[in-house]
């Protein structure tokens, strides 16, 4: 009987033992997102505050429908959030990364309760209430749409769409490249700078859905067109790794502030004129370019 009483005891004790271990540890998805592996769980902490910052040009119909939507998401997972759009408004080609730049800056000086920030495209609305917007572990990034879910990109170095990051993260990197005119290769870009900074890429695991129902693309190309033109030698310069620009010098002015009141969900709207220095970036007009070129062909 003593004998029995004594395996029951062990067995309890083991039983708490593999209970508290595995209370420690969370599941990660590994970059290819295929396996997963084990590891400390930092805890989470509810009053950490998410910053939802939009880089945003003339998609209002989008933006109408994309702030109920991630402000209901949100709430639904009791994550305390604020919404900024990061308005580019000078006439320049869409600048995606520095505008997320200058949005950190003005959320970082003027609203210190942001812990931690989203990189959040308008047109990608999540759907399934299992991604989890919370505080990043520990030296990663949280990227939401993740290459098995995303319905377009599902290349392993994929970081677009929507990815999350501490204040202290974006700023030991130097935020992302200023150098990214047009649409495209920012995001692959700052893919380089996480993999030098050491920082880990935590992607959502065992999901019941997948790249048709986990995200809804709201956007039709056959409307947007994507300025996918490359001038002068855009496409040299930019598929090498910028160790020059950034967080640091990004150049632009804040014009105005806004707040915009959307079914009853607030949100802050920066207006940004973004400044180009044509001497290293002459495309951020291409424009130009073609007008020389005609001119070129003209004379010959």
């Amino acid at each position: 009987m003593l004998f029995k009483a004594k395996v029951l005891l062990i067995g309890i004790i083991l039983t708490l033992v593999i209970t508290l271990l595995l209370s420690l540890l969370y599941v990660r998805e590994l970059e290819n997102g295929g396996s997963v592996q084990l590891k400390e769980q930092v805890p989470i902490l509810k009053s950490n505050k998410l910053g939802i910052v939009i880089p945003f040009r003339e998609r209002f119909d989008e933006l109408l429908e994309f702030i109920p939507h991630i402000h209901s998401f949100l709430e639904n997972q009791n994550v305390l959030h604020e919404i900024f759009v990061i308005n580019q408004v000078d006439q320049y080609r869409f600048n995606r990364g520095s505008l997320i730049n200058a949005g950190f800056k003005e959320i970082i000086s003027s609203y210190n309760t942001i812990d931690y920030i989203a990189m959040h495209d308008v047109d990608l609305l999540p759907l399934n209430p299992a991604l989890d917007y919370h505080y990043p572990p520990s030296g990663h990034v949280n990227h939401i749409s993740a290459p098995h879910l995303h319905p377009r990109y599902h290349y392993a170095s994929f970081v677009g769409g929507i990815l999350l990051i501490t204040k202290e993260d974006f700023m030991q990197m130097n935020g992302l490249s200023n150098n990214y005119w047009g649409w495209g290769l920012e995001d692959d870009e700052f893919y380089l700078r996480l993999k030098e900074a050491k920082i880990g890429i935590h992607r959502p695991g065992n999901l019941t859905t997948g790249t048709l129902n986990t995200f809804r693309h709201n956007h039709d190309r056959a409307i947007r067109k994507r300025d996918m033109t490359k001038c002068y030698n855009q496409r040299e310069v930019t598929r090498k790794r910028d160790r020059h620009t950034g967080l640091h010098n990004v150049n632009y002015v804040l014009k105005k502030k806004h707040e915009l009141l959307i079914d009853g969900v607030s949100s802050i709207v920066l207006n940004i004129n973004l400044k180009c220095n044509k001497t290293l970036t002459p495309w951020c007009l291409c424009s130009e370019y073609s007008v020389k070129n005609t001119k070129n062909l003209k004379k010959e």
